[in-house]
């Protein structure tokens, strides 16, 4: 997979209205840009973003990319719904939706803690690449630990994890365990719901139906997911400190993603974009040198000074 992938939760939902033809010029303008790897769900507009790009690869029937999708926040968060023949049912749907036979990375889409534990849930698992449904199987998770306890089964193939630098939290153990078992990392919410991008101050207004507008204290789903868990003010403000650390000819965003690619153990980071000059920029981010020692201190300190005591206790 390309090390800068594309998250296509914007395709589907949550981020306000994108028409089916701008979705498509995203995937088209990601795929010329060099990236091989899309990440989607099966709640992202409940099938939509699945649709959008099993749409796009019949019309690219030479495309080589590697589709992860992910499963399970369709239904209540009960782990007794995790059970093999809902597993089965539930890629059935994604199957159908993606246009294919066998699925490339399935994840499960950040259970509830205790099905991590629950060796049932990684037997069926195991089960749906056994009958050919999946190539593979990962997880995505909210917490460190909830990672941790995933790495440590045998099967796993991808951890899923938010990674910037509002969220440091993961470098500590997670990425050094996923690379002594073999387990591949993909960086979620790079850009921490776009403030690392610096394009937002404390009066910029989003749309009624972005999560951004209606998430900022877990109101929906893991407060986690929206601005890294890190309050909006604040983030505004550590931005605007971050976007001084840009090198030359780079925007804050690519810098951000730039930081994340030279983190030991990460495979591919997954920004989303809501046109194709998005994409193309954040796919340009794995053409810059790596930031200096000096740059790397300065994100730490950052983190240490604004963010830390906000979110590294709770992920």
């Amino acid at each position: 997979m390309s090390v800068v992938g594309l998250g296509t939760w914007q395709l589907g939902a949550d981020w306000g209205e994108v028409e089916e033809s701008d979705a498509l010029a995203v995937l088209e303008a990601a795929l010329d840009a060099g990236v091989t790897f899309f990440d989607t769900a099966d709640v992202y507009g409940d099938g939509r973003s699945e649709q959008l790009i099993g749409r796009f690869l019949r019309e690219h029937a030479d495309a080589d990319v590697l589709v992860a999708t992910k499963m399970g926040r369709r239904v209540d968060q009960d782990p007794a719904l995790y059970t093999l023949e809902n597993f089965r049912a539930w890629t059935d749907r994604s199957r159908a939706n993606l246009g294919v036979d066998r699925l490339d990375l399935v994840q499960l889409h950040c259970p509830p803690t205790p099905v991590y534990s629950s060796d049932a849930v990684f037997d069926a698992l195991d089960t749906l690449v056994e009958e050919d449904r999946i190539a593979a199987y990962g997880v995505s998770v909210e917490t460190c630990d909830e990672a941790l306890t995933a790495i440590a089964r045998p099967g796993t193939a991808s951890v899923q994890i938010i990674l910037n630098p509002f969220r440091l939290k993961p470098l500590e153990q997670v990425l050094p365990a996923a690379a002594e078992a073999g387990v591949g990392v993909i960086a979620r919410v790079p850009l921490a719901s776009g403030l690392l991008s610096g394009k937002y101050t404390k009066d910029t207004v989003f749309a009624a139906d972005d999560h951004r507008a209606f998430n900022r204290h877990g109101e929906a789903f893991d407060q986690g997911e929206t601005f890294s868990g890190v309050d909006y003010a604040t983030g505004v403000e550590a931005a605007v400190e971050f976007a001084g650390l840009a090198p030359e000819g780079a925007t804050p965003a690519q810098t951000a993603l730039r930081w994340i690619l030279q983190q030991p153990g990460v495979s591919t980071v997954i920004p989303g974009a809501r046109n194709p000059e998005q994409a193309r920029a954040n796919a340009a981010a794995a053409d810059l040198a790596p930031l200096p020692e000096a740059a790397l201190g300065a994100v730490r300190d950052l983190y240490d000074r604004r963010i830390r005591e906000q979110v590294h206790h709770r992920w």
